[in-house]
């Protein structure tokens, strides 16, 4: 057993903590079963720490990383859950189907993926992971193996899509694949005037094969959220993806500047930068591979290391269709009053039904990332109290500060989760500084 040192990627959790890598079943069953409190951890690429707790055992699952089987004719797949989504990526692929709710980093493994219920770039499309999923093999030390579908223990089924590894280690995740018509895609690129003008936008689109989101200024008092809407939409005159470019080499995301470089001035410069680079040099029409549109940080590391050895905040915030306008109104009533420093503001549509924890409802997805500062934090807190009041869902899994008392009344079907997962396991044995903050 490894004690390690481990930070969370937005910096927020720094603490000791016990790792083994299992490397077959038995060592699964042997690790849970001689101890009293773990949690898996994949590729630990969360922002918040989902994966680990202070002095307390983390199974690293990167050894599980296995296809154990696929049918082409029905398209499914069963895979180990320690797989990264770019390796699955690269097997389905080259059969002309795919998994569509990948998040934006290569390394993300399909179990977190299916621990956080995550939905990618075409979220308005297909929705988040959990509508792929046909079943789950889990090992829980008191229940043992566990298989979970919608025919077979359909209630711990539900309650381990977007549980965040607390119902046991996801050991095997059987998908349902989509067919892709082609692995490319064709990028254009148009300006908005301002965030409503790209909700009107993104509306008016037909997202058959097409990705659309927006990228946003977020200085301009005038025209708050002026910025630039991304269309990609898949190339079916070009089939064939380079397999081979489907590489990535392993980042240290723990790296860190000593200072943070984020500020107004910085800010302001490189989103004029990015702005003008798009509206000014870049063809409004552009061809565009599959590994920079699905993994948009992939490379771009140093956005990260530029918050300093404080990190960064992201709050993610899914706004239902008919609060959409009051939102953004006093959204920017709260940007203009406090003038927090917003890095990255982003939206996107999204489709669902909402259950439990998970990040899921038909609406619109807000996405702002902040470095750590006083006026920042005060700004959140306001944000927080806008969520409450029009009962916004904030992503649990991306915002570190996010505590129980927020989530409950954001929430609806926070105390049924918790009250099932307790039903489950009453001695919550799977905890992680997540579970601790949220009062599960």
């Amino acid at each position: 057993m490894l004690k390690k040192k481990i930070i969370s990627l937005d910096r927020s959790t720094n603490v000791d903590i016990f790792i083994k890598r299992p490397d077959k079943y038995r060592e699964i069953e042997n690790f849970s079963l001689n101890t009293d409190n773990l949690i898996t951890m994949g590729g630990c690429n969360s922002y918040t720490p989902a994966s680990f707790k202070r002095n307390n055992l983390s199974l690293l699952f990167t050894k599980f990383d296995r296809i154990i089987n696929f049918d082409k004719m029905n398209k499914t797949i069963t895979v180990e859950a320690g797989i990264k989504l770019s390796n699955l990526l690269n097997f389905t692929l080259k059969e002309n189907l795919w998994l569509p709710q990948i998040p934006g980093y290569p390394s993300i493994t399909l179990g977190g993926a299916v621990a956080a219920n995550t939905h990618g770039k075409s979220s308005d499309t297909h929705g988040t992971i959990r509508n792929q999923i046909k079943s789950i093999l889990i090992f829980h030390k008191t229940h043992g193996w566990m298989n979970l579908s919608d025919k077979e223990n359909k209630s711990i089924f539900d309650l381990t899509i977007g549980g965040f590894g607390l119902t046991g280690t996801i050991v095997n995740v059987e998908l349902e694949l989509i067919e892709i018509t082609g692995c490319n895609f064709t990028t254009t690129v148009e300006k908005v005037t301002s965030a409503k003008d790209a909700i009107e936008k993104l509306n008016k689109r037909d997202l058959t094969n097409l990705f659309s989101y927006t990228w946003n200024k977020t200085y301009n008092k005038k025209r708050f959220g002026e910025g630039l809407i991304f269309n990609n939409k898949i190339n079916e005159n070009e089939k064939n993806l380079p397999i081979d470019k489907m590489q990535f080499k392993n980042k240290n995301l723990d790296r860190h500047f000593a200072l943070n470089l984020w500020n107004k001035f910085s800010i302001k410069f490189f989103q004029n930068l990015y702005y003008n680079y798009f509206t000014i040099y870049k063809n409004k029409n552009n061809n565009d591979n599959f590994e920079n549109v699905l993994f948009p940080y992939a490379g771009k590391e140093s956005y990260f290391r530029m918050y300093g050895k404080k990190g960064f905040i992201e709050s993610q915030l899914l706004v239902p269709l008919n609060k959409v306008d009051i939102f953004l109104d006093e959204l920017e009533h709260l940007v203009n009053t406090h003038e927090p420093d917003i890095v990255l503001f982003s939206i996107k549509k999204i489709v669902g039904k909402e259950l439990f924890l998970r990040f899921e409802n038909t609406g619109v997805c807000f996405t702002f990332d902040f470095s750590k500062n006083k006026k920042n934090l005060n700004f959140l807190d306001k944000l927080d109290i806008l969520c409450i009041k029009y009962r916004l869902k904030p992503s649990i899994i991306k915002d570190s500060r996010l505590d129980s008392s927020t989530i409950k009344k954001c929430y609806n079907d926070f105390e049924n989760f918790k009250k099932d997962l307790s039903d489950f396991d009453n001695k919550n044995i799977y905890r992680s500084e997540l579970s601790d903050r949220i009062g599960i």
